[in-house]
């Protein structure tokens, strides 16, 4: 088992073949090096967390279609005003709400277009300063990347990595409690809406020209809502108030039970089931109203062939990594791995938290987000039991870190999109990542000593 791990780690990290390719090792190693059934490590690939990707990837073509990401980005540039460094605070605080519901990297491709019309318009109006438009270019478009990871960080279906800690977590924590939608996002949304406006003053420091400089032409606001932007628009905000609450709030003695406690098994309904229910609504609902076409006619908001952009290699990605944490569990490496770190028990839990998200951010600018999760997860979870620590404590910052990679262009999909404008000097990426970097981990640092450590 640990032989499988350190070859997929390495061809996770060196990508000799697709990261894909390599996720597909588990299903033929495992059986033959006699780890796991077969139809026990197949059925890793079709955890209930991954149809919480699918099902909020789903959401996201709905949105994606019906133009409600262009009408989000337009209203935030039209209200903006003329600065640049106002400019830079819309578009990096549209990506940043916008990127909590959808993939970091579709939220990018989404708004690509308008900042990049907002760069050339600013590059024909200082011709006679061919450095500050590149600034303000370079700036703009790292924002946009930038906002798109922090955004992911703040709730449970921003990004990959949340969903695997999700599902790791719930497998091995189901009888303490559980972490659902409502509580991660009351841990991680405060640190990145705190990153975002730290990673603001960085860029706006490092890059934007004085405020005195002026946007001649704004991008115009555009007026009347479509019907499937209406529909498309309550079925998310459906989606986002289902998954607050499903279980409920408590507050000292007081506690508001959720709906899921309206069903006879509450407990079988987790946060896949909103969002697939949800996403089965958008194959049902029209995209527009009218007596023109019977119902059955009319198109529908997302018709099967929206459905085909489905990233089956995240998917196998995502299970390649649970069949690696069962395989950890099924032969009794993890519990080798705790007795071999006995030697850290010592070190007090910020130093070690300390070391652990560093070590994760260094790996996540390297190797993909997902990969470096999903192998220090087991990791984790033996030192945590080994040493009977919270089962956040070292899990949760972990997972944070691993969205942290802002210093190189193929740390992360939106670094890589952004960079391939063509506008951004690897230098300037670089000296601008690694101050994130930092801004970063000691705000992860700051969640674990005010929330997570006794």
């Amino acid at each position: 088992m640990g032989g499988l791990i350190v070859w997929m780690a390495l061809w996770w990290m060196l990508e000799p073949v697709h990261l894909a390719v390599t996720s597909l090792l588990p299903i033929v190693f495992m059986p033959v090096l006699a780890i796991a059934d077969v139809r026990d490590v197949a059925a890793q690939y079709m955890d209930q967390v991954i149809f919480l990707f699918i099902g909020g990837f789903l959401l996201a073509f709905a949105v994606e279609k019906h133009g409600l990401h262009k009408r989000i980005a337009r209203f935030a540039l039209a209200k903006a005003g003329t600065s640049p460094r106002r400019v830079l605070l819309a578009v990096m605080g549209c990506t940043w709400f916008v990127s909590m519901w959808v993939s970091n990297t579709a939220t990018v491709m989404m708004m690509l277009a308008a900042v990049m019309a907002i760069v050339q318009e600013m590059a024909g109006q200082w011709q006679d300063d061919a450095g500050k438009a590149q600034r303000f270019g370079a700036g703009l478009l790292m924002g946009l990347a930038f906002s798109a990871t922090i955004g992911g960080m703040a709730t449970l279906v921003g990004t990959p990595p949340n969903m695997v800690f999700y599902r790791f977590y719930l497998t091995h924590y189901a009888d303490h409690g559980g972490i659902d939608f409502a509580r991660w996002f009351t841990l991680a949304a405060p640190v990145s809406l705190l990153f975002l406006f730290l990673s603001y003053l960085i860029l706006s420091a490092l890059f934007m020209p004085d405020a005195k400089t002026i946007i001649r032409n704004p991008v115009p606001e555009k007026k009347n809502w479509s019907v499937a932007e209406k529909r498309v628009g309550w079925l998310f905000l459906l989606a986002i108030v289902l998954w607050f609450t499903r279980e409920g709030f408590q507050a000292g003695n007081f506690k508001l039970p959720g709906w899921s406690h309206l069903f006879p098994k509450p407990v079988w309904i987790q946060d896949s089931t909103v969002a697939v229910a949800v996403a089965l609504l958008l194959f049902f609902i029209p995209d527009q109203s009218g007596p023109s076409l019977r119902h059955s006619q009319r198109e529908k908001l997302l018709e099967w062939k929206d459905a085909s952009k489905l990233p089956l290699h995240v998917i196998l990605l995502f299970g390649s990594g649970f069949a690696l944490a069962y395989g950890f569990e099924q032969t009794g490496l993890s519990n080798q791995l705790a007795n071999h770190l006995s030697g850290l028990r010592g070190i007090p839990l910020w130093q070690l938290q300390l070391f652990v998200v560093l070590l994760v951010t260094l790996v996540s600018e390297f190797a993909s987000n997902v990969a470096s999760i999903q192998l220090i997860l087991p990791v984790l979870l033996s030192i945590q039991n080994g040493f009977n620590l919270d089962p956040l404590s070292l899990m949760l910052p972990a997972t944070l870190a691993a969205s942290m990679g802002f210093m190189l262009p193929i740390a992360t999909a939106p670094n890589t999109i952004v960079f391939g404008a063509g506008r951004i000097r690897s230098g300037q990426m670089m000296r601008a990542g690694f101050l994130l970097d930092i801004t970063g981990i000691c705000l992860i640092m700051l969640l674990c000593v005010l929330f997570l450590n006794p």
